[in-house]
């Protein structure tokens, strides 16, 4: 017996906004958004396939074409595959497939990069305030190797994007907090692309270690304000130097 699903033919609640024709010019990155979303709230569930492609131009009111284009989007980040014979299913999901494409958009949408500042300054000064208070001896080393690390590739003038990551992770674990050490993870995964472009700043890579140091300073004062102003101010420099950079790019571009 042919399998269906259910809950894709008949919408309920906000499935129905998902499903509806779509009407933007970029179609088949639209069609590729709700087919993601929609593998994520489980209406395509994993182990079975997707709906056909001729059901998908149907339901969203869009070409074939568009159809395909949009699973070939999917395929590629990993968020499906095609079983020959069996048809298209939803991958496993991993954080890594989750965050790659989001990664990927922020790259080129500003205005997702300044939402992404600001949920580090709603996020990280928090983190360095409870860090803190909870930090043991073994977490104030860790914390200096990364500081050491990170001024020995500044005397070489070499890339510290390795160090500045470990930095925060190595903040998010001193919380003692599994689910602070997992949502900084993933943050820091977020923060490649833009870390990569604003690390090869003139005087950024300095600024970074003297946030960092900062952080550290207020910490061993177990002052969890300190540490948590410390950390804001940090993102505030970064917040900076990512307008210069970008305001550089676009004159470039000019």
């Amino acid at each position: 017996m042919p399998q269906t699903v259910k809950s894709f033919s008949r919408p309920r609640g906000s499935q129905a906004g998902l499903i509806e024709p779509i009407k933007k010019t970029r179609v088949a990155e639209e069609v590729a958004d709700r087919i993601r979303t929609l593998i994520l709230d489980g209406t395509f569930p994993q182990g079975e396939p997707l709906p056909s492609e001729r059901v998908l131009t149907e339901r969203f009111g869009v070409s074939r074409g568009s159809i395909r284009d949009a699973l070939r989007m999917l395929e590629t980040i990993g968020l499906i595959e095609t079983q020959h014979g069996r048809g298209t299913f939803p991958r496993e999901l991993t954080v890594d497939r989750l965050v790659a494409p989001l990664a990927s958009m922020m790259t080129f949408q500003h205005d997702l990069q300044d939402e992404l500042l600001d949920v580090r300054r709603m996020f990280e000064p928090a983190v360095a305030r409870a860090a803190a208070t909870r930090a043991t001896v073994e977490d104030f080393a860790d914390l200096q190797r990364i500081l050491d690390a990170q001024q020995r590739k500044l005397r070489k003038g070499q890339s510290a994007i390795v160090e500045d990551t470990a930095f925060h992770a190595a903040l998010a674990r001193s919380t003692r907090n599994r689910v602070v050490v997992s949502l900084m993870a993933t943050l820091n995964d977020l923060l490649v692309e833009s870390r990569k472009l604003t690390l090869k700043q003139k005087g950024r890579p300095a600024k970074s270690i003297e946030g960092h140091e900062a952080v550290v300073a207020a910490m061993r004062r177990r002052d969890a304000e300190g540490a948590a102003r410390a950390m804001y101010n940090h993102i505030d420099q970064i917040a900076d130097l990512q307008s210069q950079t970008r305001e550089l790019r676009e004159d470039d571009g000019k």
